[in-house]
C-alpha cells in the first residue's frame, strides 16, 4: 500500500464530497493529526458531528457535512510560519481577508491562524479552509 497524505486524501474527501452536494463522508485511513484538523474546521462550524470508527486498518472517520466549504486542501510542504506571518499567507491561499481560515500546527495542538495570532503563537502550515 503507497504512503498516502492523510491529511491531504481527509481534505479531498471532504471538498470531493461538498461538491457533491452529499451530507455526510467516510475517510481513511485516520490520524491524531487528522483528529485535531476536524476539532478545530467543527469547531469553526466547517463540518457538522464527526465520528472516529476503529476498524483495526488504520480507521475511518465519519463527517456529518454541513455544505459550508467552498475550497479546502492541505498545504504541503508543510510552511514555518513566525506569528507575525499570517497575513502574508492569507493573502496566498485564502480568497478575501476575511473569508475563511489557514490550520496552523503549534506547540499548543492544532488551531486556526486566528486563534494562533491571538495566542501569539508561530507554527506549521498544514492547510486550508473556506
Amino acid at each position: 500500500m503507497p504512503a498516502t497524505n492523510i491529511l491531504a486524501n481527509l481534505f479531498v474527501t471532504i471538498y470531493n464530497t461538498e461538491a457533491r452536494r452529499k451530507n455526510e463522508c467516510l475517510v481513511y485511513p485516520t490520524s491524531k493529526l487528522g483528529i485535531n484538523v476536524l476539532k478545530v474546521l467543527q469547531k469553526d462550524g466547517y463540518i457538522g458531528e464527526f465520528e472516529h470508527i476503529d476498524d483495526k486498518r488504520g480507521g475511518k472517520f465519519k463527517i456529518s457535512l454541513l455544505a459550508k466549504i467552498t475550497k479546502c486542501g492541505a498545504i504541503s510542504p508543510r510552511f514555518k510560519v513566525k506569528k507575525d506571518e499570517y497575513a502574508a499567507w492569507e493573502q496566498q491561499y485564502l480568497p478575501s481577508y476575511d473569508r475563511g481560515m489557514l490550520l496552523v500546527t503549534t506547540n499548543q495542538g492544532v488551531m486556526s491562524h486566528h486563534e494562533a495570532a491571538s495566542k501569539d503563537l508561530g507554527g506549521f502550515l498544514i492547510g486550508y479552509v473556506y
